[in-house]
């Protein structure tokens, strides 16, 4: 058969799913050091340092996600129309990116001083609120018509990964909403010492965010099955 003709952006598609879900487990990992009331102060801020640092690769991996996707669909659109014109022109494509990329420097400046610009971090949330309406739409659209943009080779596996990735960012969102309590938390345990209350915080904070870990690495995991298999494509 020879090489896939757009092999690369293949291999870019798959390595940001690698990078996101190693990230994820790095991070669950290292959580696991901040919640251990043996451990003294200057090491639990160690592993939050290494956990927020692991931390980066899965918001960057969830954002170029987008376009990295996007491209890949607009090199195969298999016939995709409206009204006779192509569904992902070029300067689609090139606009995705230029949004993504705005989306990523968003992402990264709160990362790195979270909570010190809030119209930063009002500007990335409002834009997944934006993403998860738009994509969950799109997802439905394609699991529900019967030729999606007039695509014929059933692509509903599509839909299934637009739905997948849509769930992963507002998984993210319940995540930061359970850590709100986490910096206070941990000032505390820095501040004044390991008490049965601050530990309960930590706890609640940390441990409050597995279900929506648990979502994601499931969402990611699926996401990357039903991409590679194509379940019930058509040829």
């Amino acid at each position: 058969m020879g090489p896939h003709p757009h092999g690369w952006w293949i291999v870019l598609h798959l390595v940001l799913f690698v990078f996101w879900l190693g990230g994820d487990l790095g991070v669950f990992y290292a959580s696991r050091y901040v919640l251990d009331p043996a451990l003294g102060p200057e090491a639990r801020t160690t592993a939050v340092k290494i956990m927020s640092g692991l931390d980066l690769g899965p918001k960057i991996c969830l954002v170029l996600f987008l376009p990295s996707g996007f491209t890949l669909m607009a090199l195969e659109p298999h016939g995709a129309e409206l009204f006779g014109v192509a569904l992902f022109p070029w300067w689609s494509v090139l606009a995705v990116w230029a949004f993504a990329l705005g989306w990523l420097a968003l992402t990264v400046r709160d990362h790195h001083a979270p909570g010190r610009h809030p119209l930063v971090r009002r500007a990335d949330w409002t834009i997944r609120l934006g993403l998860i309406a738009a994509i969950t739409g799109a997802a439905a659209y394609t699991l529900i018509a019967e030729r999606p943009f007039g695509v014929t080779t059933d692509p509903r596996w599509l839909g299934g990964k637009l739905a997948l990735y849509a769930l992963t960012i507002a998984a993210g969102l319940g995540i930061r909403l359970k850590l709100r309590g986490f910096g206070p938390a941990f000032g505390a345990l820095a501040a004044s010492g390991s008490t049965p209350e601050v530990e309960g915080k930590l706890r609640a904070s940390v441990d409050g965010c597995l279900p929506y870990v648990w979502a994601i690495w499931a969402g990611v995991l699926a996401a990357a099955v039903l991409g590679v298999l194509k379940p019930g494509a058509a040829l």
